[in-house]
């Protein structure tokens, strides 16, 4: 082994002799290799010249290249909705309906009947069945008389059990939301006639018992009664109401509307006095439930048949504001300017009767149907207002800003559309009001009570003349305030 030449003296000192390591050339021996390099030639003989395919790069030819659909995961087919047959589901659906209205009348009747001593379950379902058809509008003779006067709770309690019907026929059949108007009407059909042939089944079972009953009107009541009520709930639940008032022209959509709407604060206002005038009269009613000595379950029967007819009196009280007023009786008439009546059964309900004319607090109560008109034409014009000034669906942004662009301002209420609303909601008014009406009166026997009830023509026409120019003056005067403002 060699040492470095310029070893230096002081070899003992370790760093010293590092450095002068560090700064010494190193002597490596090396050896050349050989490496064999060939020159690429794509034109010899033995390999052959592969083929290479360039690709264009234009948006014009790449459009025109076929796609290739690439083969995707098989999915399992989606399973189908069982759908019931229409007939089967009107069936089940009425005959739950029926029995849903049914059984509280059954069991009122029932409870007092077992209480009192005068019959089992037998005679309480025959009497909770008649009283059931009574709700129906259906005629039940008696041994005083044709009973025709319809407790309107219970026919309110049928008409939603049924609508109710409708609207799950409708969910079951697999019509829901499709907008079909011929399904809405197949589907009340069905419910109507399944629902005569339960009413012509009942007048069978209470017709030949104290009672009579003819199965051709009970078929034809129910029918009608279930038949509207089921068309409620199919349309609503197919959504063809919908397209129905997409389609009306405005004034007219607004002005069924506002006349409905005028014909429900009537009939509130009705609530109102009702309420009062038997809260006033709150003595007179008790001494009438003690004056039956049926004891505490017969008392509690005369206080619910009296609520029960309760929606009649309403009706009565909308019809004594409005002018007409109601019977009492044949030749007996109460009006805001007239009362002439003549003995009447000890019923809590009638404890509320006025003792005379009203005097001058009547014209105050005759101003109340015309409120209700100038409200109901009112409301109409900001409808009509918020429809227009409702901002377009998807309201676009200005680039860069945070805020969506403002909408431009809606064009003024034509006055087509306020004036020809609230003239046509007098007729709509009208319409409703009659037909309750109509539906609130009849007969208590083939007596003096033969009448009783609001005439249904008389109201009709006058709550259409002071709803349809009410409702238009409440409107134009909100057009002109929104204007102003």
């Amino acid at each position: 082994m060699s040492t470095p030449p310029d070893r230096p003296d002081n070899s003992d000192d370790p760093l010293a002799v590092a450095e002068a390591v560090q700064d010494a050339p190193v002597m490596r021996k090396t050896e050349p290799i050989e490496r064999h390099t060939e020159a690429f030639d794509p034109a010899r003989d033995d390999e052959p010249e592969t083929e290479r395919k360039t690709v264009l790069v234009d948006d014009k030819e790449l459009g025109n290249r076929p796609t290739v659909k690439l083969p995707s995961q098989r999915r399992p087919p989606p399973e189908r909705t069982r759908r019931a047959p229409l007939p089967v589901a009107a069936g089940f659906a009425t005959i739950w309906a029926a029995l849903i209205s049914y059984l509280p009348v059954a069991a009122v009747i029932g409870l007092a009947r077992t209480l009192e001593g005068a019959g089992g379950l037998g005679g309480a379902a025959h009497a909770g069945l008649a009283g059931w058809m009574l709700g129906h509008g259906v005629p039940i003779g008696t041994s005083i008389g044709s009973l025709g006067l319809a407790p309107l709770l219970l026919t309110a309690l049928i008409v939603w059990r049924v609508e109710r019907a409708g609207l799950h026929v409708t969910r079951a059949v697999g019509a829901r939301r499709s907008g079909s108007t011929a399904g809405a009407f197949s589907v009340a059909f069905a419910i109507g006639l399944t629902y005569s042939l339960l009413g012509s089944l009942a007048a069978l079972a209470v017709d030949g018992r104290g009672t009579e009953v003819t199965p051709g009107r009970a078929a034809v009541n129910f029918f009608v009664l279930g038949g509207v009520a089921a068309l409620a709930g199919s349309l609503r639940g197919t959504g063809a109401l919908t397209r129905w008032a997409e389609r009306m022209p405005a004034a007219l959509r607004h002005g069924l509307r506002t006349g409905v709407l005028a014909a429900l604060l009537i009939l509130a206002a009705g609530a109102a006095v009702t309420g009062l005038s038997v809260a006033v009269g709150g003595g007179q009613a008790a001494d009438m439930i003690s004056a039956y000595r049926t004891g505490v379950a017969g008392q509690a029967g005369i206080t619910l048949v009296s609520l029960a007819y309760g929606v009649n009196g309403v009706i009565w009280a909308a019809a004594y504001l409005l002018g007409p007023g109601f019977a009492l009786g044949t030749g007996s008439v109460v009006r805001l300017t007239e009362v002439t009546v003549g003995p009447l059964p000890t019923v809590p309900l009638l404890a509320g009767l006025p003792n005379g004319p009203m005097g001058a607090v009547g014209a105050l109560l005759l101003s109340i149907p015309v409120l209700a008109g100038l409200a109901a034409g009112w409301m109409l014009t900001l409808r009509a207002v918020g429809e227009a000034e409702q901002a377009p669906d998807g309201a676009r942004r200005r680039p860069g800003a945070t805020r969506p662009a403002p909408a431009p301002k809606a064009p003024a209420t034509p006055w087509s559309l306020v004036i020809g609303g609230g003239l046509i909601a007098g007729p709509a008014a009208g319409v409703v009001l009659g037909v309750l009406a109509a539906l609130s009166g009849g007969p208590l026997g083939d007596g003096r009570l033969a009448t009783v009830g609001p005439d249904a023509g008389q109201v009709g026409l006058v709550a259409t003349a002071v709803v349809g120019v009410s409702a238009a003056i409440g409107a134009a005067a909100a057009r002109r305030f929104k204007t102003k403002a």
